[in-house]
């Protein structure tokens, strides 16, 4: 079992004839069962045209009509990604993950306002993507370093889900799922939502929470982690800071009144029972302890 995608899924890519959207997508196709998964691109003006024998389509309504799609993973330009997200939502798919960085907070606002009362998930924006390892992988994971296991690791860091994963897969523990949230200030699914999917999931016996300084997502997900959660949870929090006069590297990243600090949200992690590791060079050693333990 996993959560959100398996070899089932059916995917369309919006912005499929752009030169990101091609290159991802083939990477994706190439992966496990990804020529039978990736059944639909997008991109409106193109329809009729294919990519890797995908058919392209005008719209995504008609790309779900055509092709019976009910995930789509979005690669458009930051100025149009939002009004693409709307598309999906209005389609009524099951999930959209937008991988676009650099979508203007007000788009995102409006977009996020106008799901209110509709049942499409949301991953991202600013984001990876999400694997099924040995399944499926949508977005722009490196699917050759996971393994099929019993792990579920979920981060709001791209590189550091990368490196999460790539020490569970050494020390021989393989992943159920790894979803990559993103680290925008406004944006889909939180550690939350899925961390109680993994808790629900059968086929994951623990989980890797990688958080970010900035918000008071991961401090709410842990307090309900104390309370309802089943399985152990391993949890690290990347506090870099820029330099003076440097860009953060997320959007989210930011200390607002003295809340949201790295320090803060660890020391209520571990409260409410997370095994927290200060070393990111750790978060597998530590699951394996546990595991052992």
């Amino acid at each position: 079992m996993s959560i959100l995608i398996n070899k089932n899924t059916r995917v369309m890519t919006q912005g499929m004839t752009g030169r990101v959207g091609q290159f991802h997508t083939a990477g994706c196709i190439a992966y496990a069962n990804g020529a039978n998964c990736f059944v639909a691109g997008v991109t409106p003006g193109k329809g009729g045209q294919n990519f890797e024998g995908v058919p392209v389509y005008d719209s995504v309504r008609e790309a779900k009509d055509q092709t019976g799609a009910t995930v789509s993973v979005i690669y458009v330009p930051p100025a149009y990604a939002a009004a693409a997200i709307d598309e999906a939502v209005e389609a009524d798919l099951d999930l959209v993950i937008c991988i676009t960085e650099g979508i203007p907070v007000h788009d995102m606002l409006r977009t996020r306002y106008k799901m209110q009362g509709r049942r499409t998930r949301l991953i991202g924006p600013n984001c990876p993507g999400l694997i099924t390892p040995d399944e499926i992988k949508i977005g722009i994971m490196p699917g050759h370093i996971h393994k099929k296991g019993r792990i579920g690791v979920v981060s709001r860091s791209g590189t550091l889900t990368y490196e999460a994963v790539g020490q569970l897969t050494a020390l021989g523990m393989g992943q159920s799922s790894c979803v990559g949230i993103g680290g925008d200030p406004v944006n889909g699914m939180k550690h939350l939502d899925v961390l109680q999917l993994f808790n629900d999931d059968p086929e994951t016996d623990a989980v890797v929470m990688v958080g970010e300084i900035g918000g008071s997502d991961e401090e709410a997900c842990a307090r309900w982690i104390k309370d309802n959660m089943v399985k152990p949870v391993v949890g690290f929090i990347a506090g870099i800071t820029a330099p003076p006069g440097k860009r953060m590297g997320h959007a989210g990243a930011i200390i607002s009144g003295g809340v949201g600090g790295a320090d803060d949200k660890l020391a209520v992690m571990e409260a409410c029972g997370i095994h927290i590791t200060r070393n990111p060079a750790e978060m597998g050693r530590v699951m394996k302890k546990i595991l052992k333990g």
